[in-house]
């Protein structure tokens, strides 16, 4: 018993300390700043990439899972 109160009392102690430390200014400034450049690169090459196979897939007039097999291979394709 004398074990498991202090093993409470740690944990507590521990999760005060952890709420009492001051968030960095850091932080906050970073959410309202913008992404870097190479996230939205990446972005565009991957929606480049889903119009080019979503317009494959439509010109062969697929559906179903013969499309969801399509899409799957088409999106995987390196370049």
């Amino acid at each position: 018993m004398r074990k498991l109160l202090t093993l409470l009392g740690l944990t507590l102690s521990m999760g005060l300390a952890q709420a009492a430390t001051p968030a960095t200014p850091g932080k906050a400034a970073s959410a309202a700043t913008p992404a870097t450049p190479a996230v939205p690169a990446a972005k565009s090459a991957q929606q480049s990439k889903m119009k080019t196979c979503n317009k494959g897939a439509a010109d062969k007039k697929l559906k179903g899972d013969e499309r969801k097999a399509f899409m799957k291979t088409c999106l995987s394709n390196k370049g």
